[in-house]
């Protein structure tokens, strides 16, 4: 009997997601995984469910509250409150789209020597899905003191050795992060301080984005 084979089910050639599909030449079968759920002719498992119909929300929560979809002059402001009020090189307001994207930005001066970012990032990278994720705030002093943060491209793109990010949560839902980053890690000691300052300026950015929310 081989890795694919069953006593009680025919050979299967490949293993998805979300089920069995059976080897060339056996009657076609698909025999779903626990936890699969059939969206049309799409079948997902319940995480990857679970996530689409948390997109759908926060896009559906992001057009009502009409919250900036590009560079905007007032998230330049937050992120620029960020940097200064943590120390840290670098600055962000970001809202979670189809990709990251930076509608609040704070380089470091053009002359700095420092890598000057751009305004959008795969959702893929960097450390805020996974505050986005947990819903709750990431203080890493130091990327490289955690095995599961210190592999990412942005370690290996720009160098960053600390990163403190916030979720921006409205109706339960995760609009995107705040969050600052910069290539010299952080003592632990001060871990707590940047944090609360990093949250300190999520909720003025909430507060700024929901504030003149059209009445339902």
């Amino acid at each position: 009997m081989t890795d694919h084979e069953t006593p009680y089910l025919p050979a299967f050639s490949r293993r998805t997601a979300t089920g069995l599909r059976p080897a060339p030449g056996q009657q076609e079968a698909f025999v779903p995984l626990p936890g699969a759920i059939h969206l049309g002719q799409e079948v997902v498992s319940a995480a990857q469910a679970e996530e689409m119909a948390e997109r759908r929300a926060r896009e559906e929560l992001l057009m009502r509250l009409g919250v900036p979809t590009g560079p905007d002059d007032l998230m330049d402001q937050f992120a620029d409150h960020l940097a200064e009020t943590t120390g840290m090189l670098y600055g962000f307001v970001n809202i979670f789209r189809a990709e990251q994207t930076f509608v609040g930005l704070h380089n470091p001066p053009p002359d700095s020597g420092h890598m000057i970012l751009g305004r959008a990032m795969s959702l893929e990278h960097g450390w805020c899905p996974a505050v986005v994720k947990r819903k709750r705030g990431l203080p890493l002093f130091d990327v490289h003191a955690s095995p599961r943060f210190s592999g990412n491209l942005v370690v290996d793109m720009v160098g960053i050795r600390s990163y403190f990010g916030a979720p921006l949560i409205y109706e339960g839902i995760a609009l995107g992060t705040v969050c600052t980053i910069d290539p010299e890690a952080r003592p632990r000691t001060d871990a707590r301080r940047l944090l609360d300052a990093v949250k300190d300026g999520g909720a003025l950015v909430l507060d700024a984005l929901t504030s003149s929310t059209p009445a339902r």
